[in-house]
Parts: structure tokens; C-alpha cells; sequence
């Protein structure tokens, strides 16, 4: 009787395995996966920053509790537009596009330091225009991945030779550009920009006995920013040392501990299953930014550790499509870029989820995709956009998507309502 009835489990077993296989060895697949995990990644951000961000908006609109998701859903409409068009730029055109975003990206840079600039915490890293607001520096991501992989393949042939391959890219491009960001004292975002540049050069074949010299050497500028730095030294006091957050302590208990303290509480209440959507206890001021760098404890809290998980394999696939890009194309320049856009996904997730579970100091960084913040969500839009422009760029896969007008019928009908919004212009 059991012979009977696992042999037909078995075989089911193996044809979905089959399926599955087919379907992953299809020319469309990394392009449904990137476009799939995009698209619950920013729907997810979505319902989360309404959650989250209800009584920061109460409290600084004047009783709109829909304020900042209002603005959000403005951004994630536009970063729509922006991702179906960098699908749509064919890869000649990226490929020239580095150094004229390189130029703008360190020209609005540095207009962070005049009467335009503003910042917060300790960081000036926005510009000011009144009616919006820019953050330069997210721009710079897609700016160093462009710029960087055109010279990485021009120099391909050069890679064992520092002062041809490694210079040209590294010193007017990342070393610029990290050097105005951290002068703003935006470390975060200076740790993600060359996160980008060590993943782009590794995925060019930079040999290995350099990563570890610069390694060194970051480890060294991260330290004296660090040690001249009384905040930051305080963060990583309190990361080390979590015993020092106790109430008693009130100087530290309600200042500098209290991120770290109530976002391990969010994650502690939410358990497994979540207290329920809606229904945090900690953004009701208790936890700074709740829909911002800490909207990861909401989700655990609100939706518990199954939601954190969902997360987390939806940031895990979207990292395994990047990857596919970049075993799979023939393209140097593709390879390369797929890698800068992988890596500053990726480990800007890690910093951001690192920070909040306690396994990292409290740097503050955006979770991609899922964080308030406009300049953070179209930015990231516009390098999943640059990923399937890749993918369609595959062989055969531009035919498939061709031949099954379902596939774009969510980009075509963005790009009719901005043709149509141009017309009544």
C-alpha cells in the first residue's frame, strides 16, 4: 500500500521539479523574477509606510493621517514611470550615459554644501528646491555603476594593471563623489557607494591581493570617522555594550539607546504571526522614524517573523536574478553594472536590517524598496529598471515578451498615460 501511493508522490515530486526547471531555463525568467520581487517589494513598502507613518502624520500635518503615504504613493508612481522607461532605453544608450551622470551627480553634490543644502541628524546630504526636496547621493549610485562599468569594460583587458584599470574608475568617479558624500557625514551611504565599487571591480576580475590592501585601508578611514565622531562613537558604545541602556540610565536610555532599545521591542511583540496590520505600539513615538530606517521592526511587530522572512527571500530572489544577469551575460559592460546594482541592493538591505535586529550599529540607511522616501524609491526603481533592461536584452527574450503582449501590458499602459499627460501638455 505505501509502494502505491509514493510512487505517484514521487513522480508528482519530479514534474514539479521538471516544471520548475523549465521554466527557471526560460529566456523570460530573470525578467518576471526581478519585475515580480520589484513590484511586491514596493507594494509592500507601500501598505507598511501607511501603517507606520499614521501618527507622524497626524502629528506634523495637522491631523491627515495619510499625509505621508500620500507623498510616498506620489513617488512610487513615479518611480513606475522611471523603471518602465530604463527597461525601455536600449543598452547602446546606457552605456553612454556614465559620464553624464557622473558630472551631474558630483555638480548636485556639491550644491549640498551651499544655500541649497539641508540635512538632519548631523548629515547634510539634501538639496532644497522649496517645492521638493533631492538627495544627490542616491543618484550617485546609478551615476558610479554606469560610469564604472563603461570604464571597467574599456579597460577590460587591463584589469592586472592598477594604474590602467583601477585608477580611471576609483578616483574620478567613487573616490570623488564618496569624498563629498562623507563630507556631509552621511556614512551610510558612503559605505554603500564603495560596497558598489568593491562588487563592480570584483565582478571585473580585480585581483584578489588588491581587495585585501583596500580593505585595510577602509577599515582605517571607517575608524577615524568613527573615532572623530562622538555620535558615531556613542552608536557603536551602545552596540557593543547594550547592557549600558537600562532605565536607570535615563541620559542614554531616552536618547542614544532608544532605536536600537524599542526596535528590539517591535520585533519581540510582533512574534511569529504579528500583533496585527495597524496596530504597532511603537510608532506611536516610542521608535524614531518608524517609516523610515526602522520600518523593518513595524513589519516584525505588525506582521511578525513570517513577515520579516517574506522579506528577506523576496531581497534573496531579487539578489539571485541580479546574479543570473551576471553568469549568464556575454556583454563585460552588463556583467559588471548587473553587479554594482546587485551589490548596492543588497547590502544596503543588510545595513538597513542589520541595524535594526542589533547584529549592526545603528548606521541609517533606507531598506530599498520598502522605506519612506522619494529620492530612495525612485532611485532604486530606476536600477531594477537598469536590470531589465539587461535582462531584455538577453537572447530570445525580447522576442518572447514580443510574442506574448500580456507580458508588457503593465508597461504599456504606463508609458500611454504619459504620452497621453504630454498630449494635454
Amino acid at each position: 500500500m505505501s509502494r502505491t501511493t509514493t510512487a505517484p508522490r514521487a513522480g508528482a515530486d519530479q514534474g514539479v521539479r521538471a516544471r520548475l526547471q523549465q521554466l527557471m531555463d526560460s529566456p523570460t525568467a530573470t525578467y518576471y523574477l526581478l519585475l515580480s520581487v520589484t513590484t511586491l517589494l514596493v507594494a509592500i513598502g507601500l501598505v507598511m509606510v501607511l501603517s507606520a507613518s499614521m501618527i507622524v502624520s497626524i502629528r506634523e500635518s495637522g491631523g491627515s493621517p495619510y499625509a505621508v503615504f500620500i507623498t510616498q504613493a506620489i513617488f512610487a508612481v513615479l518611480g513606475a514611470i522611471a523603471m518602465v522607461a530604463a527597461m525601455r532605453i536600449p543598452l547602446a544608450r546606457w552605456k553612454r550615459l556614465g559620464g553624464l551622470a557622473l558630472v551631474v551627480t558630483l555638480v548636485l553634490q556639491a550644491l549640498v554644501f551651499t544655500a541649497l543644502g539641508s540635512g538632519s541628524g548631523g548629515n547634510r546630504n539634501w538639496l532644497d528646491f522649496k517645492v521638493f526636496s533631492l538627495q544627490p547621493s542616491e543618484l550617485g549610485k546609478i551615476a558610479v555603476v554606469l560610469f564604472g562599468a563603461r570604464v571597467l569594460a574599456h579597460k577590460r583587458h587591463l584589469m592586472g594593471s592598477f594604474k590602467e584599470a583601477v585608477v580611471p574608475f576609483v578616483f574620478p568617479a567613487a573616490a570623488m563623489l564618496i569624498f563629498l558624500v562623507m563630507l556631509g557625514h552621511d556614512l551610510g551611504t558612503t559605505m554603500v557607494l564603495a560596497a558598489i565599487v568593491a562588487g563592480m571591480l570584483f565582478a571585473a576580475g580585480m585581483p584578489l591581493r588588491w581587495f585585501a590592501v583596500a580593505g585595510v585601508s577602509g577599515l582605517a578611514l571607517l575608524a577615524a570617522a568613527t573615532l572623530t565622531s562622538i555620535n558615531r562613537l556613542g552608536r557603536i558604545n551602545i552596540w557593543l555594550h547594550p547592557g549600558l541602556c537600562v532605565p536607570k540610565n535615563e541620559e542614554l536610555y531616552y536618547d542614544i539607546c532608544r532605536q536600537p532599545l524599542h526596535a528590539r521591542y517591535a520585533l519581540a511583540d510582533g512574534g511569529l504571526t504579528g500583533i496585527g496590520l495597524g496596530a504597532s505600539k511603537e510608532k506611536w513615538q516610542w521608535l524614531s522614524a518608524p517609516h523610515n530606517d526602522f520600518i523593518f521592526a513595524i513589519i516584525g511587530e505588525e506582521i511578525g517573523l513570517i513577515g520579516t522572512l517574506v522579506v528577506l527571500v523576496l531581497f534573496a530572489v531579487f539578489a539571485y536574478a541580479a546574479y543570473r544577469l551576471v553568469i549568464r551575460s556575454e556583454d563585460f559592460f552588463v556583467r559588471v553594472a548587473a553587479a554594482g546594482v546587485m551589490t548596492w541592493i543588497v547590502v544596503q538591505a543588510i545595513i538597513n536590517i542589520g541595524a535594526v535586529i542589533g547584529t549592526l550599529p545603528i548606521i541609517g540607511v533606507p531598506l530599498p524598496f520598502v522605506s519612506s522616501g522619494g529620492s530612495s524609491l525612485v532611485t532604486t526603481m530606476v536600477g531594477a529598471g537598469l536590470l531589465l533592461a539587461f535582462a531584455r536584452a538577453e537572447p530570445r527574450c525580447a522576442e518572447q515578451l514580443s510574442a506574448n503582449p500580456a507580458s508588457v501590458r503593465g508597461s504599456q499602459a504606463v508609458l500611454s498615460l504619459v504620452r497621453r499627460r504630454r498630449g494635454r501638455g
